[in-house]
């Protein structure tokens, strides 16, 4: 399903779990697989340009390479690249240029067990840029991913039935169809009080805005919640037990170049028990 992956590393290792499931995802499907890191921030803004011409992206190429040595043994057709650059434009520029079936991304900061809400929240990152515009799905990988057969089993939609919304529906739709998956698909109520009438109308909503697309699915159940969109996302995850989360790249907005990923879409990320998919259109 996903023949070409690119996946965001950085020299100092605190993207394993991300390159540990690219790798399996790599090999299970047979995908060209990249391995990427954009340098340039740490050494400052004046150095991007002198990067290449320093040796400093030879070494960190080799650098991460010896890293990930034993990962990629069983893929000789792996390549490592170091780019100079701003991050989050040169992976989008990568991504198109190889016209990437998946990106996967990993924490990419060496205060994540400290600070992980705060920097994932942060208006503006890597994460949220790549997540905001990239042409491919994003999957995001903050601790360890069996890789399975089938590879995904339980799956778990949140749409706010916004346009955006629709996009990653439509993607979860056809994961489900590809691996005979169960599909849950929910809604969560910000505005009204919980209550079993209010749950009812909810997915009575959600099998009026889907049902058509989702025809010939026989294990799909429509949930309504109400309450924090986040908490309640995580809470179904772990009651179901889904192994992936597919959410549009942003919730309500009317303008998607000003819509970051912002609270929804992060809190979900660094706290679910799965690897989220961040969908920003459609996909075959």
């Amino acid at each position: 399903m996903f023949k070409d992956i690119i996946v965001g590393v950085t020299p100092s290792g605190v993207d394993a779990c991300a390159v540990e499931s690219a790798v399996g995802f790599a090999k299970k499907f047979e995908s060209n697989l990249y391995l990427v890191h954009v340098a340039g921030m740490e050494q400052g803004w004046g150095s991007i340009e002198t990067l290449e011409a320093s040796g400093e992206t030879a070494r960190l190429e080799a650098r991460i390479r010896e890293m990930y040595a034993s990962l990629l043994a069983d893929l000789p057709n792996a390549k490592v690249q170091v780019v100079a650059g701003i991050p989050h434009n040169e992976l989008l520029r990568l991504a198109r240029k190889k016209d990437t079936d998946l990106v996967v991304m990993g924490p990419h900061t060496k205060e994540y067990e400290e600070k992980r809400a705060q920097m994932w929240g942060m208006a503006g990152s890597t994460l949220e840029r790549v997540s905001q515009k990239a042409r491919c799905p994003v999957m995001i990988v903050h601790r360890a991913v069996e890789c399975k057969d089938p590879a995904f089993s339980n799956i778990l939609v949140a749409t706010d039935f916004s346009e955006q919304s629709e996009c990653a529906v439509s993607y979860g739709g056809q994961m489900v169809r590809q691996y005979k998956a169960r599909l849950t698909l929910m809604n969560v109520s910000e505005t009204s009080t919980d209550s079993p009438q209010g749950r009812a109308e909810i997915e009575a909503r959600l099998k009026a805005e889907y049902g058509d697309r989702l025809q010939g699915i026989d294990n799909c159940v429509y949930a309504g919640r109400f309450g924090r969109p986040a908490m309640e996302i995580l809470n179904m995850a772990t009651q179901i037990g889904a192994d992936l989360i597919i959410m549009a790249h942003h919730s309500n907005a009317d303008d998607p170049e000003e819509a970051f990923l912002g609270s929804t879409v992060v809190q979900v990320s660094v706290n679910a028990p799965c690897p989220p998919m961040s969908v920003t259109r459609h996909f075959d």
